[in-house]
């Protein structure tokens, strides 16, 4: 499957964006989908995925009750409304895909990733 990350961009602190990926070449509904990023100088993290059919969640602990992730399985489409941003979410954004249940949090455990899309939050 390949992955298409968008919708980043320059946003004020106490604002909001919604990011999108979009996949092709497989079907979707196979993959458990994810969202992480990557901030300047800093690892890879986790921030929040989404089962097959969208009926469990998971977020990290920095954006639990800010970022919201869903899909529609019908245009192949993954989504992370992204509200009350802050500076440190400031960062590359990327999208993955897993094809086996397992702890989400882990990346090593996604098997396709989207190429990023980067969210500057100003302050």
């Amino acid at each position: 499957v390949q992955l298409q990350a968008s919708g980043g961009g320059l946003v004020q602190a106490g604002g909001s964006l919604r990011l999108s990926c979009t996949a092709s070449g497989s079907t979707f509904n196979n993959y458990i989908m994810g969202w992480f990023r990557q901030a300047p100088g800093k690892e890879r993290e986790f921030i929040a995925s989404i089962t097959w059919g969208g009926t469990s969640t998971y977020y990290a602990d920095s954006v639990k009750g800010r970022f919201t992730v869903s899909r529609d399985n019908a245009k192949n489409t993954m989504y992370l409304q992204m509200n009350s941003l802050k500076p440190e979410d400031t960062a590359v954004y990327y999208c993955a895909a897993r094809v086996v249940p397992g702890n989400v949090r882990i990346q090593g455990e996604y098997h396709y990733w989207g190429q990023g899309t980067l969210v500057t939050v100003s302050s």
